[in-house]
């Protein structure tokens, strides 16, 4: 019998909902149940408006739209966040979630109401569902909001309405609907923050190291776009243009981000991060085998391109050979969480900055090295690569560290939290750096029994989940400020939820997953 891989999705989906309400028992979990229900209608709508190509725009081929999943990840997040800094008595941040959950749920609905607009003929059952839902919200909004904080929404909302139609416009075929939702509302979301916190400078407080990542995605999200509308008016691959690209990048960089970041840290970054890096032996050996491993990967893009150059029948590489790269970031990434956290979430958002400029000049072709990036990692593309950025290595990057940008520091006053949320941060190395990887190699090579309605394979579930389970029990083993208590049920759980839903997803699973296991773990 032929199963709809979206049905068993939405399937997983739903059950991670009913985990968190069950934990959570409030109006906003009841709003995140209705907004499910109707996500889970509208999908259908979505789905059929990209087979027949009635949508407004290009999306990512060969993948459904992503609406459920997608729909839920920011309300779920911020429901587990608030009730954590609610336990800890940190009303700021407890008040900040819940602006987070609303939000995510208004960009979902808003999201569904384009589907409903451009569907024909009108689905009216679909739109009394998706009216209730609203509904619904936007009553316990009106009860469990401020002012200031509805008229916060509200900026996201408009920040994402423009954004989204820029994006999409510039970027055909990169996304599916439901990507679109999670990247160009979270960075919707950084951008109105960092416009609030830069408009009231006296209320800056926290750690100097949260600041560096909303800094370097809006100045990234300003240099592409320029260059992006630019370039549509004048040849990028010219010795004047690229000039005149690194130019207006470090004015960017020296001009405006270097300033702007001073306001909130109170330092000259560049000082400021000079000292942070050198405070201790630790640091500095921690950071020359980051700069070890990076060669190592510089070497395999370049041995690769070799092979090919030589007279290799292969053109692509293979799925064993792009998983060397999962295994040299969760090589880089488990002592940075064992022995520096602060440390790595700096050197990851430096490392975001980095990959950007490098797809920017790859992108646009900028002298001297666009050309060459073209060339060398073309070897790498996958079926997800459908548009004209490559994004592969940065989702990847992203779904390793969001799990350490998302940690509810303010809310764990000790460093961590108590039971399975002591492996929150470690959720984006279990998904993507270990179950991942090892689903896709053992799946691909030894695999023979497929999941119904999909290419993935039993025996990559089953080994992925196994493999999760033992890095668990080996970061017990080296990380002394996890301490599970008896919640090994329920990590076991979570880990096999997440599973399911590697295999049965067409969305881009290092994005997904990561955020999926640390919604479970912080419950």
């Amino acid at each position: 019998m032929q199963i709809n891989p979206a049905l068993v999705e939405s399937a997983v989906v739903l059950a991670v909902v009913l985990c968190v309400h069950m934990a959570v028992w409030n109006q906003h979990s009841w709003c995140s149940i209705a907004l499910f229900i109707q996500a889970f209608y509208v999908q259908h709508k979505w789905d059929r408006l990209l087979r027949s190509g009635g949508a407004v725009f290009q999306f990512r081929p060969a993948a459904n739209s992503g609406i459920v999943p997608a729909s839920m990840v920011m309300p779920l997040l911020g429901l587990v966040l608030k009730e954590k800094c609610s336990a800890s008595g940190n009303v700021y941040f407890e008040r900040f979630s819940m602006v987070v959950t609303i939000t995510g749920m208004m960009l979902a609905l808003f999201l569904s109401l384009i589907a409903l607009g451009i569907t024909r003929p009108v689905p009216t059952n679909t739109c009394v569902i998706a009216g209730m839902a609203g509904s619904a919200i936007l009553y316990t909004t009106k009860q469990t909001l401020t002012v200031s904080e509805v008229i916060e929404v509200l900026e996201v909302l408009l920040i994402f309405v423009y954004l989204s139609l820029i994006v999409l416009y510039l970027l055909p075929r990169c996304f599916t609907p439901g990507e679109a939702l999670i990247i160009v509302g979270g960075i919707s979301f950084i951008v109105n923050q960092l416009i609030k916190r830069s408009l009231n400078l006296a209320e800056v407080k926290g750690d100097p190291v949260n600041y560096f990542l909303p800094v370097i995605v809006v100045g990234s999200l300003l240099l592409g776009v320029f260059f992006a509308l630019l370039f549509c008016f004048m040849e990028s691959e010219t010795w004047v243009s690229s000039l005149f690209f690194h130019m207006m990048t470090a004015v960017l960089a020296l001009g405006i981000l270097m300033p702007w970041l001073s306001l909130f840290i109170g330092r000259h970054p560049i000082m400021w991060l000079l000292d942070f890096v050198t405070l201790n032996d630790r640091r500095l050996c921690l950071l020359g085998y980051w700069v070890f491993l990076a060669v190592v990967a510089t070497c395999v893009v370049l041995h690769q391109n070799y092979q090919r150059q030589s007279g290799s029948k292969k053109h692509q590489a293979s799925t064993i050979v792009r998983k060397y790269f999962h295994l040299i970031v969760v090589a880089t990434y488990v002592p940075g969480l064992i022995y520096d956290r602060q440390l790595l979430h700096v050197a990851s958002v430096g490392c975001l900055a980095v990959f950007l400029f490098l797809e920017y000049v790859r992108y646009f072709r900028i002298r001297p090295v666009g050309q060459l990036l073209r060339q060398l990692l073309t070897l790498f593309l996958d079926e997800r690569d459908c548009g004209p950025l490559i994004l592969t290595h940065i989702y990847l990057l992203l779904g390793m560290s969001l799990p350490i940008w998302l940690f509810p520091g303010p809310c764990a006053p000790k460093g961590s939290l108590p039971g399975a949320g002591g492996l929150v941060p470690y959720a984006g190395v279990l998904a993507v750096g270990v179950g991942d990887t090892v689903a896709s190699v053992f799946g691909s090579t030894m695999g023979e029994i497929r999941w119904p309605g999909t290419k993935k394979t039993m025996e990559g579930t089953a080994t992925s989940v196994f493999a999760q389970i033992i890095a668990v029990a080996m970061f017990l083993i080296f990380d002394g400020s996890i301490n599970l208590n008896s919640t090994y049920s329920w990590i076991v759980g979570s880990i096999t939820l997440v599973a399911m839903l590697e295999a049965y997803t067409s969305q881009i699973d290092n994005l997904l997953l990561p955020l999926y296991l640390f919604i479970l773990l912080l419950l």
